[in-house]
Protein backbone atom coordinates (compact mmCIF):
# COMPACT_ATOMS: atom_id res chain seq x y z
CA UNK A 1 0.00 0.00 0.00
CA UNK A 2 0.96 3.28 -0.91
CA UNK A 3 1.99 5.87 2.20
CA UNK A 4 2.00 9.01 0.39
CA UNK A 5 -0.31 11.51 1.71
CA UNK A 6 -1.42 9.50 4.68
CA UNK A 7 -0.64 10.72 8.26
CA UNK A 8 0.74 9.22 11.43
CA UNK A 9 -1.46 9.49 14.77
CA UNK A 10 -0.78 12.92 17.13
CA UNK A 11 1.92 12.84 19.03
CA UNK A 12 1.13 11.22 22.56
CA UNK A 13 -1.76 9.26 21.08
CA UNK A 14 -2.49 6.21 22.42
CA UNK A 15 -2.59 3.30 20.09
CA UNK A 16 -6.09 2.90 20.78
CA UNK A 17 -7.03 6.70 19.76
CA UNK A 18 -4.99 5.94 16.65
CA UNK A 19 -6.74 2.69 15.27
CA UNK A 20 -9.99 4.81 16.04
CA UNK A 21 -9.12 7.39 13.59
CA UNK A 22 -7.72 4.93 10.98
CA UNK A 23 -11.44 2.82 11.46
CA UNK A 24 -13.37 6.14 10.90
CA UNK A 25 -14.68 5.91 14.39
CA UNK A 26 -13.35 8.68 16.11
CA UNK A 27 -16.29 10.91 16.08
CA UNK A 28 -19.26 10.65 18.53
CA UNK A 29 -21.91 10.27 15.48
CA UNK A 30 -24.63 7.90 15.20
CA UNK A 31 -23.98 5.36 13.14
CA UNK A 32 -27.09 2.86 12.00
CA UNK A 33 -25.36 -0.16 11.98
CA UNK A 34 -24.01 0.29 15.52
CA UNK A 35 -27.41 1.38 16.50
CA UNK A 36 -29.36 -1.66 15.33
CA UNK A 37 -26.67 -3.49 17.04
CA UNK A 38 -27.55 -1.85 20.48
CA UNK A 39 -30.81 -2.83 20.02
CA UNK A 40 -30.18 -6.67 19.28
CA UNK A 41 -27.85 -6.15 22.92
CA UNK A 42 -30.67 -4.73 24.47
CA UNK A 43 -33.48 -7.89 23.29
CA UNK A 44 -30.82 -10.66 23.70
CA UNK A 45 -30.07 -9.19 27.22
CA UNK A 46 -33.64 -7.73 28.31
CA UNK A 47 -32.19 -4.68 29.33
CA UNK A 48 -33.68 -1.35 28.59
CA UNK A 49 -30.48 0.30 27.39
CA UNK A 50 -27.55 -0.90 25.41
CA UNK A 51 -24.14 0.66 23.98
CA UNK A 52 -21.79 0.82 21.18
CA UNK A 53 -19.42 2.55 23.16
CA UNK A 54 -15.91 3.29 21.38
CA UNK A 55 -13.37 5.47 23.80
CA UNK A 56 -10.36 7.61 22.89
CA UNK A 57 -8.33 9.17 25.01
CA UNK A 58 -10.37 12.27 25.70
CA UNK A 59 -13.92 10.63 26.00
CA UNK A 60 -16.54 7.80 25.07
CA UNK A 61 -18.48 7.80 22.17
CA UNK A 62 -21.62 5.81 21.75
CA UNK A 63 -21.72 5.55 17.96
CA UNK A 64 -24.36 2.66 18.81
CA UNK A 65 -27.13 3.30 20.90
CA UNK A 66 -30.80 1.87 22.45
CA UNK A 67 -33.30 3.48 24.36
CA UNK A 68 -37.06 2.40 23.91
CA UNK A 69 -38.93 4.64 22.08
CA UNK A 70 -41.96 4.30 24.11
CA UNK A 71 -41.98 3.14 27.15
CA UNK A 72 -44.71 0.75 26.12
CA UNK A 73 -42.82 -0.91 22.96
CA UNK A 74 -40.22 -2.87 25.75
CA UNK A 75 -41.58 -5.11 28.35
CA UNK A 76 -39.42 -6.11 31.30
CA UNK A 77 -38.60 -9.70 32.32
CA UNK A 78 -40.73 -9.46 35.27
CA UNK A 79 -43.78 -8.14 32.91
CA UNK A 80 -44.12 -4.56 33.56
CA UNK A 81 -43.14 -2.14 31.53
CA UNK A 82 -40.36 0.19 31.33
CA UNK A 83 -42.32 3.26 32.22
CA UNK A 84 -43.89 1.03 35.09
CA UNK A 85 -40.15 1.02 36.64
CA UNK A 86 -39.51 4.65 36.00
CA UNK A 87 -36.94 4.19 33.02
CA UNK A 88 -36.33 7.60 31.74
CA UNK A 89 -32.87 7.98 30.64
CA UNK A 90 -31.90 11.15 29.42
CA UNK A 91 -28.92 11.51 27.63
CA UNK A 92 -28.41 14.39 24.98
CA UNK A 93 -25.45 13.62 23.79
CA UNK A 94 -23.70 10.55 22.21
CA UNK A 95 -20.64 11.35 24.23
CA UNK A 96 -19.64 11.05 27.87
CA UNK A 97 -16.53 12.38 29.76
CA UNK A 98 -13.98 9.10 30.79
CA UNK A 99 -14.99 9.67 34.48
CA UNK A 100 -18.27 8.54 33.74
CA UNK A 101 -19.50 5.28 33.56
CA UNK A 102 -17.93 1.91 33.75
CA UNK A 103 -16.76 0.85 30.14
CA UNK A 104 -13.35 2.60 30.64
CA UNK A 105 -12.86 -0.19 33.33
CA UNK A 106 -13.91 -2.33 31.28
CA UNK A 107 -11.30 -1.28 28.44
CA UNK A 108 -8.15 -0.61 31.43
CA UNK A 109 -8.87 -4.45 32.30
CA UNK A 110 -9.52 -5.87 29.18
CA UNK A 111 -12.44 -7.88 30.84
CA UNK A 112 -16.08 -8.41 31.02
CA UNK A 113 -17.57 -6.28 34.01
CA UNK A 114 -21.07 -7.57 35.59
CA UNK A 115 -22.68 -5.62 38.16
CA UNK A 116 -25.52 -6.23 39.46
CA UNK A 117 -26.35 -3.62 42.05
CA UNK A 118 -24.00 -0.89 41.64
CA UNK A 119 -24.49 0.53 44.86
CA UNK A 120 -22.97 -2.91 46.84
CA UNK A 121 -19.66 -2.06 45.19
CA UNK A 122 -18.25 0.66 47.01
CA UNK A 123 -15.35 1.20 44.39
CA UNK A 124 -18.29 1.89 41.90
CA UNK A 125 -20.77 3.82 44.41
CA UNK A 126 -19.76 7.08 43.57
CA UNK A 127 -19.42 7.07 40.14
CA UNK A 128 -21.66 10.37 38.81
CA UNK A 129 -24.01 7.82 36.05
CA UNK A 130 -25.29 6.41 39.25
CA UNK A 131 -26.50 9.98 40.74
CA UNK A 132 -26.97 12.23 37.18
CA UNK A 133 -28.87 9.10 35.29
CA UNK A 134 -29.88 6.81 38.04
CA UNK A 135 -28.18 3.42 36.45
CA UNK A 136 -28.28 0.81 38.93
CA UNK A 137 -27.08 -2.34 36.89
CA UNK A 138 -24.43 -2.18 34.01
CA UNK A 139 -23.29 -4.97 32.19
CA UNK A 140 -20.17 -4.95 29.62
CA UNK A 141 -17.53 -6.55 27.50
CA UNK A 142 -14.56 -5.29 25.74
CA UNK A 143 -13.99 -5.01 21.82
CA UNK A 144 -10.50 -6.59 21.22
CA UNK A 145 -9.91 -6.16 17.59
CA UNK A 146 -6.88 -8.13 15.19
CA UNK A 147 -4.04 -5.85 16.21
CA UNK A 148 -5.16 -6.75 20.28
CA UNK A 149 -6.20 -3.14 20.83
CA UNK A 150 -9.35 -2.92 22.91
CA UNK A 151 -10.83 0.36 20.99
CA UNK A 152 -14.68 0.12 23.37
CA UNK A 153 -17.19 -1.79 24.65
CA UNK A 154 -20.54 -3.25 23.76
CA UNK A 155 -22.78 -2.23 27.14
CA UNK A 156 -26.35 -2.73 28.73
CA UNK A 157 -27.53 -1.01 31.24
CA UNK A 158 -30.89 -0.68 34.00
CA UNK A 159 -31.92 1.82 36.41
CA UNK A 160 -32.96 -1.06 38.46
CA UNK A 161 -30.43 -3.70 40.34
CA UNK A 162 -30.34 -6.83 37.92
CA UNK A 163 -28.85 -10.20 38.31
CA UNK A 164 -27.06 -10.70 35.19
CA UNK A 165 -25.84 -13.96 35.51
CA UNK A 166 -23.89 -16.59 33.32
CA UNK A 167 -26.17 -16.19 30.45
CA UNK A 168 -26.24 -12.86 30.28
CA UNK A 169 -22.42 -12.41 30.57
CA UNK A 170 -22.21 -15.36 27.87
CA UNK A 171 -24.34 -13.53 25.61
CA UNK A 172 -22.60 -10.01 25.96
CA UNK A 173 -19.42 -11.71 25.19
CA UNK A 174 -20.92 -13.43 22.30
CA UNK A 175 -21.98 -9.98 21.02
CA UNK A 176 -18.66 -8.33 21.73
CA UNK A 177 -16.85 -11.05 19.25
CA UNK A 178 -20.14 -10.33 16.46
CA UNK A 179 -19.79 -6.96 16.29
CA UNK A 180 -16.22 -7.09 15.90
CA UNK A 181 -16.58 -9.03 12.71
CA UNK A 182 -18.65 -6.07 11.49
CA UNK A 183 -15.11 -3.52 12.49
CA UNK A 184 -13.09 -6.61 11.07
CA UNK A 185 -14.33 -5.74 7.80
CA UNK A 186 -14.96 -1.94 7.91
CA UNK A 187 -10.93 -2.42 8.72
CA UNK A 188 -10.23 -4.38 5.20
CA UNK A 189 -12.74 -1.76 3.40
CA UNK A 190 -10.26 1.00 4.59
CA UNK A 191 -7.68 -0.57 3.57
CA UNK A 192 -9.11 -1.00 0.20
CA UNK A 193 -10.28 2.73 0.34
CA UNK A 194 -6.45 4.24 0.98
CA UNK A 195 -5.26 1.44 -1.94
CA UNK A 196 -7.97 3.13 -4.18
CA UNK A 197 -6.64 7.00 -2.93
CA UNK A 198 -2.74 5.75 -3.37
CA UNK A 199 -3.69 6.37 -7.39
CA UNK A 200 -3.85 9.52 -6.41
CA UNK A 201 -0.41 10.52 -5.50
CA UNK A 202 0.37 11.96 -8.57
CA UNK A 203 -1.99 13.32 -9.73
CA UNK A 204 -1.28 17.11 -10.86
CA UNK A 205 -4.23 18.74 -9.30
CA UNK A 206 -4.89 18.78 -5.02
CA UNK A 207 -6.83 16.06 -3.74
CA UNK A 208 -7.72 16.37 -0.35
CA UNK A 209 -10.07 13.46 1.95
CA UNK A 210 -11.88 14.58 5.28
CA UNK A 211 -13.64 12.58 7.77
CA UNK A 212 -16.39 12.78 9.52
CA UNK A 213 -18.99 16.25 10.58
CA UNK A 214 -15.21 17.16 12.22
CA UNK A 215 -13.63 17.57 8.61
CA UNK A 216 -10.79 15.70 9.79
CA UNK A 217 -8.33 15.50 7.29
CA UNK A 218 -7.44 11.75 6.44
CA UNK A 219 -5.84 12.25 3.18
CA UNK A 220 -3.74 14.76 1.31
CA UNK A 221 -2.05 13.83 -2.45
CA UNK A 222 1.54 15.27 -2.94
CA UNK A 223 0.39 18.36 -5.18
CA UNK A 224 -1.84 19.45 -2.46
CA UNK A 225 0.93 19.51 0.17
CA UNK A 226 3.06 21.32 -2.58
CA UNK A 227 0.84 23.56 -3.03
CA UNK A 228 -0.85 24.31 0.33
CA UNK A 229 1.08 22.96 2.76
CA UNK A 230 1.81 19.34 4.91
CA UNK A 231 -1.37 19.49 7.23
CA UNK A 232 -1.45 18.28 10.54
CA UNK A 233 -2.56 15.19 11.91
CA UNK A 234 -6.39 14.81 11.06
CA UNK A 235 -6.43 18.03 11.64
CA UNK A 236 -9.83 19.80 10.86
CA UNK A 237 -9.84 22.29 7.34
CA UNK A 238 -9.83 25.32 9.14
CA UNK A 239 -7.32 24.88 11.59
CA UNK A 240 -4.71 23.22 8.99
CA UNK A 241 -5.21 25.84 6.01
CA UNK A 242 -6.88 28.87 7.82
CA UNK A 243 -6.27 31.02 4.45
CA UNK A 244 -8.27 28.02 2.76
CA UNK A 245 -10.67 28.25 5.96
CA UNK A 246 -11.03 32.07 5.57
CA UNK A 247 -12.42 31.57 1.86
CA UNK A 248 -14.97 29.55 2.47
CA UNK A 249 -13.36 25.96 2.05
CA UNK A 250 -14.39 24.50 5.19
CA UNK A 251 -17.66 25.97 4.79
CA UNK A 252 -17.91 23.97 1.48
CA UNK A 253 -16.57 21.26 2.69
CA UNK A 254 -19.25 21.08 6.02
CA UNK A 255 -22.19 21.56 3.51
CA UNK A 256 -21.24 18.80 1.34
CA UNK A 257 -21.02 16.70 4.10
CA UNK A 258 -24.08 18.33 5.87
CA UNK A 259 -26.75 17.82 2.94
CA UNK A 260 -25.26 15.41 0.78
CA UNK A 261 -24.36 17.17 -1.99
CA UNK A 262 -21.54 18.18 -3.68
CA UNK A 263 -20.31 22.15 -3.74
CA UNK A 264 -18.44 24.64 -5.90
CA UNK A 265 -16.84 27.15 -4.66
CA UNK A 266 -15.17 29.50 -7.22
CA UNK A 267 -12.14 31.84 -7.62
CA UNK A 268 -10.47 31.32 -4.85
CA UNK A 269 -7.18 33.59 -3.91
CA UNK A 270 -4.56 31.75 -1.78
CA UNK A 271 -0.73 32.30 -1.27
CA UNK A 272 0.86 29.18 -2.39
CA UNK A 273 3.61 28.04 -1.37
CA UNK A 274 5.08 26.26 -4.62
CA UNK A 275 8.28 28.08 -6.31
CA UNK A 276 6.55 28.71 -9.87
CA UNK A 277 4.22 31.15 -7.91
CA UNK A 278 6.94 33.55 -7.21
CA UNK A 279 5.44 34.19 -4.13
CA UNK A 280 2.33 35.65 -5.64
CA UNK A 281 -1.03 34.46 -5.17
CA UNK A 282 -2.69 31.95 -6.83
CA UNK A 283 -6.37 31.13 -7.77
CA UNK A 284 -8.27 28.15 -7.56
CA UNK A 285 -11.71 26.58 -7.71
CA UNK A 286 -12.68 23.56 -5.70
CA UNK A 287 -15.58 20.87 -5.83
CA UNK A 288 -16.10 18.92 -2.35
CA UNK A 289 -17.55 15.59 -3.24
CA UNK A 290 -19.62 14.06 -0.22
CA UNK A 291 -19.12 9.88 -0.15
CA UNK A 292 -21.20 7.42 0.77
CA UNK A 293 -21.41 3.84 1.94
CA UNK A 294 -22.87 1.41 -0.05
CA UNK A 295 -25.19 -0.65 2.72
CA UNK A 296 -26.44 2.80 4.52
CA UNK A 297 -26.09 5.16 2.01
CA UNK A 298 -24.62 7.03 4.85
CA UNK A 299 -22.79 10.31 4.51
CA UNK A 300 -18.79 9.91 5.97
CA UNK A 301 -16.79 12.06 4.16
CA UNK A 302 -15.85 14.56 1.41
CA UNK A 303 -13.38 14.40 -1.45
CA UNK A 304 -12.31 17.84 -2.44
CA UNK A 305 -10.66 18.50 -6.18
CA UNK A 306 -8.66 21.70 -6.88
CA UNK A 307 -8.20 23.02 -9.96
CA UNK A 308 -5.51 26.34 -10.63
CA UNK A 309 -7.64 28.65 -12.77
CA UNK A 310 -4.95 31.88 -11.81
CA UNK A 311 -3.88 32.23 -15.90
CA UNK A 312 -6.96 29.96 -17.25
CA UNK A 313 -10.21 30.11 -18.39
CA UNK A 314 -11.36 26.95 -16.23
CA UNK A 315 -15.21 26.95 -16.16
CA UNK A 316 -17.38 25.27 -13.42
CA UNK A 317 -18.08 22.29 -16.01
CA UNK A 318 -14.24 21.55 -16.11
CA UNK A 319 -14.00 21.33 -12.77
CA UNK A 320 -17.01 18.86 -12.21
CA UNK A 321 -15.34 17.18 -15.42
CA UNK A 322 -12.12 16.50 -13.39
CA UNK A 323 -14.11 15.21 -10.25
CA UNK A 324 -16.14 13.12 -12.36
CA UNK A 325 -13.10 11.43 -13.60
CA UNK A 326 -11.42 10.76 -10.29
CA UNK A 327 -14.63 9.33 -9.68
CA UNK A 328 -14.10 6.80 -12.76
CA UNK A 329 -11.10 6.05 -10.95
CA UNK A 330 -12.57 5.29 -7.48
CA UNK A 331 -15.30 3.30 -10.04
CA UNK A 332 -12.77 1.04 -11.17
CA UNK A 333 -11.40 -0.22 -7.55
CA UNK A 334 -14.22 -0.99 -6.42
CA UNK A 335 -16.53 1.91 -5.37
CA UNK A 336 -20.11 2.84 -7.17
CA UNK A 337 -20.96 6.40 -7.76
CA UNK A 338 -24.70 7.48 -7.97
CA UNK A 339 -26.26 9.56 -10.23
CA UNK A 340 -23.26 11.48 -11.88
CA UNK A 341 -21.27 13.08 -8.63
CA UNK A 342 -19.43 15.49 -8.69
CA UNK A 343 -20.44 16.74 -11.71
CA UNK A 344 -22.56 19.94 -9.68
CA UNK A 345 -24.07 20.80 -6.42
CA UNK A 346 -27.18 18.98 -7.47
CA UNK A 347 -25.87 15.80 -7.02
CA UNK A 348 -25.35 13.16 -4.70
CA UNK A 349 -22.17 12.26 -4.12
CA UNK A 350 -19.65 8.92 -4.21
CA UNK A 351 -20.56 5.54 -2.92
CA UNK A 352 -18.19 3.66 -1.03
CA UNK A 353 -18.32 -0.16 0.26
CA UNK A 354 -19.23 -0.11 4.02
Amino acid sequence: MSTQGQFPGAAGESERARRLRSLGLNEPTADEAFDRFAHLAASITRAPIAMVNFINDERQMFRGLYIPPNSTDVVAEEGSSWADRGIAFDLPTREMPLSHGFCPHVVAQRSPLALDDILAYPRFAGNPVVDELGVRAYLGAPLVDDTNTVIGTVCVLDREPRQWGRERLRDIQHLAEALLSEIRLRDNLLAQQHEMFAAFDGSPFPIMLTDGPGQEIRYANAQHADTFGAPAAYGAVGLAYPQLGAAGLQQAVSEAYHTGRATVLNEVRVQSLRPEAQRGQQIFSFTCTPLRTARTGQVTGVLTVGMDVTAQSRTEEELGTLAALLVDRLQQNGTTPVGRPGLGAGETGLVLPG
